[in-house]
């Protein structure tokens, strides 16, 4: 048999991290590696990941996942419990329809949500992506499953919360909004449909499709967008914002954990608003002077004087409301939860809304269609992550 070249990407044991490919040669001997250190030819080394990433990234398709359960919707699509058939692995798989995004004209909000997921990877708080791709018809957020339950969920069923497990829970949010402000990001949309507890009990923030990038501490926005009870009162006046409208966000969820409702609540929206810009705080009485204090804080409506709005998370850090939190040991999970879902395994989606559950998983998830498609409108969507393709190559 006569010997043959052909380029893999696979990584040494030196180059894991940096993820840069060694040339291998293929004989009737074997594989054996002609050369023992990464690549140092540019133009070579950019040719030979851009037809693996092709190969690759055609090769994931809906048919590599059994799709299990609903466990959400959304305004495009649904998210869908999901088992990669190789690897065994259980993943969140969020489900859009081209057709909806595009008629909307939502393409910006889709890819920069994927931007965002990647960089989540990083952060503990933080949903991440594994994988994404696409069909002719369909968008693919392939994303860590989490099933302790959104905070939404649990709020419904206890009414509210005790200062220490409401700290614990602002603390971790606080800390992943500081992360994603330390790389000019804006989150805008904290609300407690999007924190969701992972199986251990600690916080993750997911849904980044309203998030803004670009944007350092000063810098401001202009769009109109978020959710009504949320919704900070130079958003709902159509002034310039920066990323303190992320604090006044995480006062109003504070305000929820503890008191059952956010501050400014009525049915009706415009009394609702009326009351974001020029209601009173009402704190309930029984709170500690340290809860009332903080929410005070957050809750500023002159941006100048918010906790949060001049030197960021530190300000919330060095506030008593969080004295007793030891924020490396936060930061690396090392502190115990004061609450811990007892689920049975990642089947279990008992703290999933039933609503959701007990849908059946539509047959279009498995679209047939050729991979990629029509992707004009969503050009670099896809993406994996090398090292997890090595250890869990798609079935063929």
């Amino acid at each position: 048999m006569s010997n043959s070249w052909r380029p893999e990407l696979l990584l040494n044991s030196n180059a894991r991290d940096q993820l840069t490919p060694c040339l291998f040669y293929s004989s009737a001997q074997g594989e054996e590696s002609c050369l023992q250190r990464p690549l140092t030819q540019i133009c070579f080394q950019s040719a030979v990941l851009a037809t693996f990433s092709f190969i690759v990234l055609t090769r994931i398709k809906p048919s590599d996942f059994d799709f299990l359960k609903v466990i959400g919707k959304g305004s495009f699509g649904k998210v869908l419990l999901a088992r990669h058939r190789k690897n065994k692995g259980y993943y969140a798989v969020k489900v859009l329809q081209k057709q909806m995004i595009v008629k909307r004209k939502e393409q910006k909000h889709v890819m920069v949500e994927r931007s965002i997921l990647l960089k989540g990877l990083q952060h503990p708080f933080l949903v991440g992506l594994h994988f994404s791709f696409q069909t002719r018809n369909t968008l693919y957020f392939v994303l860590d499953y989490v099933n302790g339950g959104e905070l939404f969920y649990h709020l419904q069923r206890e009414g509210s919360f005790p200062e220490p497990r409401a700290a614990f829970y602002a603390a971790e949010m606080a800390m992943a909004l500081g992360y994603l402000h330390s790389l000019d990001i804006v989150y805008r949309d904290l609300k407690p449909e999007n924190i969701l507890l992972d199986s251990e009990g600690h916080v993750m923030l997911t849904d980044f499709g309203l998030c803004k990038e670009g944007v350092a501490m000063g810098g401001i926005m202009h769009t109109f967008c978020g959710t009504p009870e949320y919704l900070a009162p130079e958003v709902l006046q159509g002034h310039p914002y920066n990323p303190a409208v992320d604090w006044w966000g995480l006062g109003t969820v504070l305000f929820e954990m503890l008191y059952g409702l956010p501050p400014f609540y009525s049915c009706r929206k415009a009394e609702m608003f009326e009351n974001i810009l020029h209601a009173p705080l009402q704190v309930h009485s029984g709170g500690s002077q340290a809860a009332c204090s903080l929410l005070e804080g957050l809750l500023e409506r002159d941006v100048s004087k918010r906790l949060g709005g001049s030197r960021d998370l530190v300000e919330l850090q060095e506030h008593p409301f969080f004295g007793s939190i030891n924020w490396e040991d936060l930061l690396a999970r090392k502190v115990r939860p004061p609450f811990i879902p007892k689920v049975t395994g990642p089947c279990d989606v008992s703290y999933i809304d039933p609503m959701f559950t007990l849908q059946p998983v539509p047959a279009s998830v498995n679209d047939r269609c050729q991979v990629g498609g029509t992707s004009e409108a969503f050009p670099g969507f896809s993406f994996l992550n090398p090292v997890e393709y090595l250890a869990a190559e798609p079935v063929s």
